[in-house]
């Protein structure tokens, strides 16, 4: 992910900068009326891709609680794992699936719409 605003920073041309510097602009205003803008498609990419691979989470859970004292700890991803495979129900857990696809999708879609409309374009 840092890598996502290292990349944008590194693109904002230092012409911006400078004339903002010889228009009397301060670090700060540079910041805020510059850098930020520039940088805010970083944003969206990178809470696009927590955000998705937040809801995936399997394996860290799997291998760190099992899904904790009495289910408390277990993820979406494990419990449709968990109804496929322990208790052989696969068309429920295939179910399952779907509807959590279409969830996470209409809220990544949803997040990368507020956020686009934030962004400048260069």
């Amino acid at each position: 992910i840092m890598v996502i605003y290292i990349a944008y920073l590194e693109s904002i041309p230092q012409e911006l900068l400078e004339a903002a510097e010889i228009d009397g602009a301060n670090r700060f205003q540079r910041f805020r009326h510059i850098t930020f803008p520039l940088v805010a498609p970083a944003f969206t990419v990178s809470l696009f891709l927590t955000l998705s691979n937040s809801f995936k989470l399997y394996d860290q859970n799997l291998s760190l609680t099992g899904g904790g004292p009495y289910n408390s700890t277990q993820m979406i991803a494990m419990e449709i794992f968990k109804t496929a495979f322990s208790e052989n129900q696969m068309a429920y857990a295939q179910s399952k699936a779907v509807i959590f696809f279409v969830i996470v999708a209409v809220i990544s879609l949803t997040q990368v719409y507020f956020n686009k409309k934030r962004e400048v374009e260069m």
